[in-house]
């Protein structure tokens, strides 16, 4: 059996390390990379099926490494170890996880027998372990408010990328007056339409407003939007060819 750990922390790592060894005394080999991209070249060199990954680390993050990983080896277990359990990570994960894929996301504040269970449950049983803390961190994000539908989910993050309602509904293939609904429901749950002044006049744009609520209540991040933004570039290159635009 072979594990990778990547992690840009040198500690870290090296606690994982332990951790590894001590919760999978079956493991022949541990291999350690420092941030996404040298994680993404291990994982391919050495095929390995079972890694330990952290979220936040520069150039490349966990996200987007285990989004690479998973597309060329859709069967690889990988345990997200992180600090953070916002909105915008739990989101970021469950659009890339394959269909049936053994994974887990445990807080780095867990304790280390939460740690070795995990790595236990995932890698040896294929089974998937959540942290209870990041399954209810979208309803501890909005607080009473209701929770985004993925649709209202993805027009919040085009706005966030300054798209205009025309190119939003072009590009999700919805009607102008659809989008102009779930912009409205946004403004609506993220309480922007609550910040007015005693004569009715608005404090703010909605618009901009409701993008700084959502990085506020972390239902944003800049790799959420590092990985929005690739995906944009992406498609208007596609919609160009398509359309035979410059």
């Amino acid at each position: 059996m072979k594990v990778l750990i990547v992690e840009d922390d040198p500690l870290h790592r090296s606690y994982l390390h332990e951790a590894v060894r001590a919760a999978l005394p079956e493991c022949d080999l541990v291999l350690e990379a420092g941030d996404g991209a040298m994680g993404e070249k291990l994982a391919r060199d050495h095929r390995f099926e079972s890694i330990v990954m952290d979220l936040q680390m520069s150039p490349r993050n966990g996200i987007e490494a285990a989004r690479t990983i998973w597309r060329e080896r859709p069967d690889t277990r990988i345990l997200f170890w992180s600090n953070y359990a916002d909105e915008a990570n739990v989101r970021g994960i469950s659009r890339i996880v394959p269909d049936g894929a053994a994974y887990g996301y445990v807080l780095k504040s867990a304790s280390d027998e939460r740690l070795r269970l995990a790595l236990r449950a995932i890698f040896i049983e294929a089974q998937c372990v959540i942290d209870r803390e990041v399954r209810g961190m979208q309803q501890k994000s909005l607080g009473h408010l209701q929770g985004f539908s993925e649709t209202e989910y993805e027009v919040l993050v085009d706005i966030a990328l300054g798209l205009t309602d025309r190119l939003i509904a072009k590009r999700r293939n919805l009607s102008l007056r659809s989008v102009q609904n779930r912009l409205q429901q946004i403004y609506e749950k993220l309480g922007v339409y609550d910040r007015t002044q005693s004569d009715g006049e608005a404090r703010y744009n909605f618009r901009s407003r409701a993008v700084t609520e959502a990085f506020l209540r972390k239902l944003l991040n800049q790799a959420t939007l590092e990985r929005a933004e690739q995906d944009l570039q992406e498609w208007l290159r596609r919609h160009a060819r398509l359309t035979g635009s410059a």
